[in-house]
Protein backbone atom coordinates (compact mmCIF):
# COMPACT_ATOMS: atom_id res chain seq x y z
CA UNK A 1 0.00 0.00 0.00
CA UNK A 2 1.24 3.25 -0.97
CA UNK A 3 2.14 6.41 1.99
CA UNK A 4 0.08 8.64 1.78
CA UNK A 5 -0.66 12.02 4.25
CA UNK A 6 -1.30 11.97 7.84
CA UNK A 7 -4.09 14.34 8.02
CA UNK A 8 -3.14 15.01 11.50
CA UNK A 9 0.43 16.79 10.40
CA UNK A 10 -0.53 18.52 7.53
CA UNK A 11 -2.27 21.78 7.01
CA UNK A 12 -5.74 20.44 7.63
CA UNK A 13 -4.85 19.17 10.92
CA UNK A 14 -7.85 22.02 12.35
CA UNK A 15 -10.47 19.45 10.56
CA UNK A 16 -9.39 16.51 11.69
CA UNK A 17 -9.30 18.09 15.65
CA UNK A 18 -12.66 19.62 14.66
CA UNK A 19 -13.73 15.81 15.04
CA UNK A 20 -11.94 15.02 18.64
CA UNK A 21 -15.14 17.09 20.36
CA UNK A 22 -17.60 14.18 18.82
CA UNK A 23 -15.18 11.61 20.98
CA UNK A 24 -15.37 13.74 23.71
CA UNK A 25 -18.93 13.75 23.58
CA UNK A 26 -19.43 10.57 23.11
CA UNK A 27 -17.65 9.39 26.03
CA UNK A 28 -20.41 11.47 28.01
CA UNK A 29 -22.84 9.50 26.86
CA UNK A 30 -24.80 7.06 29.17
CA UNK A 31 -24.68 4.73 26.65
CA UNK A 32 -22.05 1.94 27.71
CA UNK A 33 -18.61 1.35 26.86
CA UNK A 34 -19.82 -2.29 25.59
CA UNK A 35 -22.13 -0.75 23.18
CA UNK A 36 -19.74 1.24 21.94
CA UNK A 37 -16.91 -0.72 21.41
CA UNK A 38 -19.42 -3.05 19.17
CA UNK A 39 -20.31 -0.13 16.67
CA UNK A 40 -17.11 0.64 16.50
CA UNK A 41 -16.25 -2.72 15.55
CA UNK A 42 -18.90 -3.26 13.91
CA UNK A 43 -18.71 -0.47 11.36
CA UNK A 44 -15.04 -0.65 11.28
CA UNK A 45 -15.85 -4.16 9.65
CA UNK A 46 -18.30 -2.96 7.43
CA UNK A 47 -16.24 -0.22 6.27
CA UNK A 48 -13.18 -2.76 5.52
CA UNK A 49 -10.56 -0.67 8.04
CA UNK A 50 -8.18 -3.04 9.14
CA UNK A 51 -6.55 0.32 11.60
CA UNK A 52 -9.70 1.01 13.22
CA UNK A 53 -10.59 -2.81 13.66
CA UNK A 54 -7.21 -3.48 14.95
CA UNK A 55 -7.49 -0.13 17.35
CA UNK A 56 -11.09 -0.54 18.71
CA UNK A 57 -10.55 -4.57 19.06
CA UNK A 58 -7.62 -3.85 21.64
CA UNK A 59 -9.88 -0.86 23.23
CA UNK A 60 -12.64 -3.58 23.89
CA UNK A 61 -10.25 -5.93 25.40
CA UNK A 62 -9.18 -3.75 27.41
CA UNK A 63 -13.06 -2.86 28.20
CA UNK A 64 -13.32 -6.15 29.19
CA UNK A 65 -14.68 -7.43 26.21
CA UNK A 66 -14.37 -11.23 25.71
CA UNK A 67 -11.95 -12.69 22.62
CA UNK A 68 -14.93 -14.99 21.43
CA UNK A 69 -17.54 -11.75 21.07
CA UNK A 70 -14.91 -9.80 19.14
CA UNK A 71 -14.60 -12.74 16.70
CA UNK A 72 -18.21 -12.64 16.36
CA UNK A 73 -19.45 -9.95 16.17
CA UNK A 74 -19.33 -9.88 11.95
CA UNK A 75 -21.77 -12.53 12.26
CA UNK A 76 -23.58 -11.81 15.00
CA UNK A 77 -27.14 -12.17 13.12
CA UNK A 78 -25.98 -16.37 13.28
CA UNK A 79 -24.35 -15.86 16.97
CA UNK A 80 -27.63 -14.08 18.49
CA UNK A 81 -27.23 -15.86 21.74
CA UNK A 82 -23.53 -14.43 22.44
CA UNK A 83 -25.45 -10.70 22.20
CA UNK A 84 -28.28 -9.50 24.46
CA UNK A 85 -31.48 -8.33 22.46
CA UNK A 86 -29.92 -4.50 22.86
CA UNK A 87 -26.84 -5.35 21.75
CA UNK A 88 -28.30 -6.69 18.44
CA UNK A 89 -30.41 -4.32 17.98
CA UNK A 90 -27.46 -1.14 18.29
CA UNK A 91 -25.33 -3.98 16.06
CA UNK A 92 -28.53 -4.06 13.35
CA UNK A 93 -28.48 0.41 13.43
CA UNK A 94 -25.09 0.26 12.87
CA UNK A 95 -25.33 -2.15 10.19
CA UNK A 96 -28.56 0.29 8.60
CA UNK A 97 -26.64 3.74 9.04
CA UNK A 98 -23.39 2.70 7.74
CA UNK A 99 -24.76 1.46 4.63
CA UNK A 100 -26.99 4.43 4.82
CA UNK A 101 -27.25 3.97 0.80
CA UNK A 102 -28.82 0.97 1.14
CA UNK A 103 -32.18 2.12 2.65
CA UNK A 104 -31.17 3.70 5.59
CA UNK A 105 -32.51 3.36 9.18
CA UNK A 106 -35.81 1.74 8.79
CA UNK A 107 -38.80 3.12 11.08
CA UNK A 108 -39.08 -0.73 12.29
CA UNK A 109 -35.77 -0.58 13.80
CA UNK A 110 -35.84 2.70 15.15
CA UNK A 111 -38.90 1.51 17.18
CA UNK A 112 -37.25 -1.42 18.67
CA UNK A 113 -34.36 1.03 19.51
CA UNK A 114 -37.33 2.59 21.51
CA UNK A 115 -38.16 -0.23 23.60
CA UNK A 116 -34.47 -0.01 24.94
CA UNK A 117 -33.14 3.47 24.27
CA UNK A 118 -34.68 6.91 24.87
CA UNK A 119 -34.18 9.90 22.34
CA UNK A 120 -30.88 11.22 23.58
CA UNK A 121 -29.29 7.50 24.13
CA UNK A 122 -30.80 7.19 20.27
CA UNK A 123 -29.10 10.43 19.10
CA UNK A 124 -25.67 9.14 20.78
CA UNK A 125 -26.03 6.06 19.11
CA UNK A 126 -26.22 7.48 15.74
CA UNK A 127 -23.64 10.18 16.29
CA UNK A 128 -21.24 7.30 17.78
CA UNK A 129 -22.31 5.22 14.39
CA UNK A 130 -21.85 8.46 12.09
CA UNK A 131 -18.34 9.43 13.85
CA UNK A 132 -16.97 5.74 13.77
CA UNK A 133 -17.57 5.84 10.28
CA UNK A 134 -16.03 9.23 9.50
CA UNK A 135 -13.12 7.91 11.54
CA UNK A 136 -13.02 4.79 8.82
CA UNK A 137 -12.84 7.44 6.17
CA UNK A 138 -9.82 9.06 7.07
CA UNK A 139 -8.16 5.89 7.90
CA UNK A 140 -8.77 4.64 5.02
CA UNK A 141 -8.08 7.34 2.09
CA UNK A 142 -5.05 7.81 3.95
CA UNK A 143 -3.91 4.32 3.66
CA UNK A 144 -3.64 4.95 8.10
CA UNK A 145 -0.93 2.09 9.14
CA UNK A 146 -1.99 -0.40 12.02
CA UNK A 147 -0.15 0.11 15.21
CA UNK A 148 1.13 -2.92 16.84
Amino acid sequence: MQKRIQINNVEQIKAFRAMLPLDAYLTQTTISKTLKDLIKIRASQINGCAYCINMHTKEAIDNGETLQRIFLTSAWREATRFFTEEEQTVLAITEEITLIHQHGLSDELYQKALQFFDEDQIAALIMAIVTINAWNRIAISTHAQIED
